[in-house]
């Protein structure tokens, strides 16, 4: 037995379950430890495994998860990630992306316990995750990405089961989303035009981070045919500008995820980051007399009496509240299809280091390995 093995069965952090794998399926569903899919079983041994790649104190929580706020203990982290299907090694990237997600800026707390149907979105950035195989190419957002599908949905788990997330009881999503099962990708920095998010937000190039925020699921914007970047970005414009999200009511930072074609076509035209968000932040726009009456006067009057307290029908109403509030990356593979993803009220994405237990930024994932783990 190794010590990490030891220390589960002496702290009474074990049970007896069935050797049957549908019996253990069936009493994790019982007692609320699943997320609706079938979970691989959580053995002493397969945590212990998931632990070798974990340097931080085995007794110290590694955040407290909202909205319980218990303690995320790296044990009861390595459990979720086991059911999740994880590999040890990608054990890292779902530590970072919990510390991330327990920084107030994210506002885990709204994001968890919301009728809005959002979920937490992972977006990675440099070497470690491009050598764990995390895809930022054709289908990111959905299957046939082992390490995208198992780190997204080990985070999810631990959300449920650390965090107290339970549908109907404390996520009271009206609708939910798929992404609450796993949502997760890297950004495109082989196809992209532009400096990568995580070197924008004063990484070095070579550190490995990921970006964390209360996002809603993609919404499509197809352009097949500008091929001007202007055209272009007056598509891109008309899809984020709508009445009926979040963005234009709340201080936060929406996506715009442009797939490498459009990536290539907008920077052919010239066009920065800098200048997109500006671009974006003067066409994104409604009249005031596009937004229901109640809306009006309930929400934006009162949330922004600077701006919009005097303002008629005429009135300009834009979908964020700055034009740097806009996070622009690049993620997908071939064809014209981008993205943009509405955010849950008052959320900002937050970039966060994958670092080891001193604060450095690691090199390779090897900088986790636990001497003696196992």
């Amino acid at each position: 037995m190794s010590t990490i093995e030891r220390i589960l069965a002496e702290g009474g952090r074990t049970i007896d379950a069935p050797d049957d794998l549908e019996a253990v399926q069936a009493l994790f569903t019982a007692r609320g430890w699943s997320d609706g899919l079938p979970v691989v079983p959580p053995t002493p041994a397969r945590v212990a495994a998931m632990l070798a790649y974990c340097d931080r104190p085995l007794d110290r929580p590694i955040a407290v998860v909202a909205p319980r706020y218990a303690p995320a203990l790296p044990w009861r982290l390595a459990a979720n990630a086991v059911m999740a299907g994880c590999r040890p090694e990608h054990f890292p990237l779902v530590v970072a992306a919990i510390e991330a997600l327990a920084q107030p800026a994210v506002n885990l707390y709204g994001v968890q316990a919301t009728t809005h149907p959002c979920s937490t979105l992972l977006l990675f950035n440099g070497p470690i995750p491009r050598a764990l195989g995390v895809s930022g190419g054709c289908n990111a957002l959905g299957p046939g990405h082992p390490a995208n599908a198992t780190i997204g949905r080990a985070v999810r788990l631990a959300l449920l089961h650390i965090g107290g997330a339970l549908p109907g009881s404390v996520d009271m999503a009206t609708l939910g989303s798929p992404a609450k099962f796993t949502f997760c990708a890297a950004e495109n920095e082989a196809q992209s035009p532009w400096e990568p998010l995580h070197v924008e937000r004063g990484f070095a190039a070579e550190h490995s981070t990921v970006t964390v925020l209360g996002t809603e699921g993609p919404h499509n914007i197809n352009d097949h045919e500008s091929i001007g970047a202007r055209s272009l970005l007056m598509t891109i414009a008309g899809t984020i500008a709508t009445t009926g999200s979040n963005n234009a009511m709340h201080a936060s930072t929406p996506i715009v995820a442009f797939c490498p074609e459009h990536a290539a076509t907008v920077a052919a035209g010239g066009f920065t980051k800098a200048s997109i968000r500006e671009f974006l932040y003067q066409h994104a726009v409604e009249p005031m007399g596009r937004f229901a009456p109640e809306n009006v006067e309930r929400r934006l009057k009162k949330k922004f009496p600077e701006r919009y307290a005097a303002g008629d029908a005429d009135t300009p109403v834009t979908m964020v509240q700055a034009a740097e509030d806009f996070v622009i990356v690049v993620l997908g593979g071939a064809g014209k299809h981008s993205a943009y993803f509405p955010t849950f009220g008052t959320t900002r994405a937050l970039t966060h280091a994958i670092a080891t237990a001193d604060g450095t930024p690691a090199r390779s994932i090897d900088d986790f390995r636990r001497s003696g783990a196992t």
